[in-house]
């Protein structure tokens, strides 16, 4: 019979940042569930993070280019020759039948170097748009799974699944993020996020919006680590804060934030498919300077559904959103709305959905891997 998920083993490698890495833990956990033995590959700065739960290889790479001239092409091949013998060596004692990318820079020779092996491969794609590093593994991969539709890329190859989000995130509750955070009961909340490192539009937008105001409402304003004593400046000036304005640097809790809350404003990269799994309206504010500007993209499916306004980064001060938000919570029928439809674009389901395609992929290949 052919290999399944509950005798096979899976590789994933991905790495670079957490917002490839956390798609592809959900996936491991998934194909863990369902007896297979996974193997994580990924950057030595993310190895703590998964060496206790799975088989972990480290793989340094650095200098990846994301322009696609010729130049950045010679110096990129030039990168993933160098991490051919440490791949192989991985790929020697893994002995996987199957490799899996989340994207990242550690996914790229992993995939390759497997497709040169003989190991069937499956990308991940996070954004609204192929990265570079998915554009670049074309030849090498069976399948991709994506979080959006990407025009032009139709099954079987290309299959939407959504992006896969980890239990801990699709278990949040509403009453979690009012425990984790001293949120009062009956009170709508807000919160606003611009990512891990956070957003100086959306931080300068809600001082200026909310800084000194007694609010109807909690706002949950995660500021970023880097921008706190900042923000804190900003808000002294505006005087007394009153306690219904929560200013947190960083938690990792958002997942609990988000569940507890009537209306998040926010970045549209990975937190649109997050949004959507817990049903959350939303005001988007896409990073201008994404690649391919993909962040728009990202957006463009929950604006078009209802489930989200669109603002311009450039667009974004403290008078707009402050008129934003109180036409939204004063509209409680028009914020329901927006929350069925975000509810009805999720895939909360995305991590199984990936699984599957891996157990196709290994049922139509019949194969045990690199051996």
């Amino acid at each position: 019979m052919p290999p399944a998920l509950s005798d096979a083993t899976v590789l994933l490698a991905a790495g670079g940042t957490g917002g490839h890495l956390q798609p592809a833990l959900a996936v491991a956990a998934e194909a863990q569930a369902r007896g297979a033995r996974v193997v994580v590959v990924t950057t030595p700065s993310q190895v703590e993070r998964v060496r206790d739960q799975y088989t972990t290889y480290a793989l340094e790479l650095k200098g990846f280019e994301r322009r696609l001239d010729v130049p950045a092409y010679a110096r990129t091949f030039k990168l993933l020759a160098a991490a051919v013998p440490r791949v192989r060596r991985i790929l020697k004692e893994a002995r996987p039948d199957v490799a899996v990318g989340g994207g990242g820079f550690a996914s790229g020779p992993v995939l390759a170097v497997a497709a040169a092996s003989g190991v069937p491969g499956l990308a991940l794609e996070a954004d609204a748009h192929l990265g570079v590093a998915n554009r670049l593994l074309r030849p090498f991969v069976k399948r991709f799974c994506l979080s959006f539709p990407i025009e032009g890329l139709e099954p079987p190859r290309y299959v939407v699944t959504g992006r896969p989000l980890a239990p801990q995130h699709l278990q949040a509750t509403p009453d979690d993020g009012r425990a984790a955070f001293g949120l009062e009961p009956g009170l709508p909340v807000v919160l606003a996020f611009g990512g891990s490192q956070g957003a100086q539009s959306i931080n300068r937008a809600c001082v200026d919006a909310f800084g000194g105001q007694e609010l109807g409402f909690q706002l949950v304003h995660v500021c970023g680590p880097r921008n706190e004593d900042q923000v804190r400046r900003e808000l002294e000036r505006c005087g007394e804060r009153f306690e219904r304005y929560h200013l947190v640097p960083y938690t990792d809790r958002l997942a609990a934030a988000m569940a507890a809350a009537d209306l998040v404003v926010a970045r549209s990269g990975g937190s649109v498919a997050e949004l959507a799994a817990l049903g959350k309206p939303a005001i988007l504010v896409p990073y201008p300077y994404a690649t391919a500007d993909h962040q728009r993209k990202n957006a463009r499916e929950m604006v078009a559904n209802g489930a989200a306004l669109l603002v311009d980064d450039a667009e974004l001060d403290g008078e707009l959103l402050k008129r934003l938000v109180a036409e939204l919570l004063g509209d409680r029928d028009r914020l329901a709305g927006m929350a069925a439809a975000s509810a009805a674009l999720g895939r909360p389901d995305a991590a199984r959905r990936v699984a599957d395609q891996i157990e196709d992929i290994l049922t139509t290949t019949r194969g045990r891997g690199a051996r």
